[in-house]
């Protein structure tokens, strides 16, 4: 994965974080704002993954996007939110964390490199 396809995971990435921290303000607050804009950002999230997917295929741009989405979504509900997993969410959290790596480095486990 090139530097562009990088910044563009950590783009749509942060459009995601900010999206679900607006819509756990609208779930505490509700007000048509703070839903048009958590809609907003969810939006651009995935203007962003589309042109991800373009670069680097639809499995891999989703694969890496879902559980990097995941554990940035997990640390901000656990430390600002102050949320909290069971056991077995947390070895799930953890799977995904090895399928990433997985993802990522498999073609040049593969190959060698």
């Amino acid at each position: 994965m090139g530097i562009s396809a990088l910044l563009q995971l950590i783009a749509s990435t942060a459009a995601f974080i900010l999206a679900a921290s607006a819509a756990k303000n609208w779930a505490v607050s509700p007000n048509i704002w703070k839903l048009l804009l958590t809609l907003a950002l969810y939006t651009l999230g995935n203007l962003i993954i589309l042109k991800l997917i373009r670069g680097v295929g639809l499995g891999v741009a989703l694969s890496l996007s879902a559980v990097i989405q995941l554990l940035a979504v997990n640390v901000l509900a656990f430390f600002y939110f102050q949320e909290k997993v069971n056991a077995v969410q947390g070895v799930g959290i953890a799977c995904a964390v090895v399928a990433v790596a997985l993802i990522t480095l498999g073609p040049y486990l593969a190959s060698g490199r």
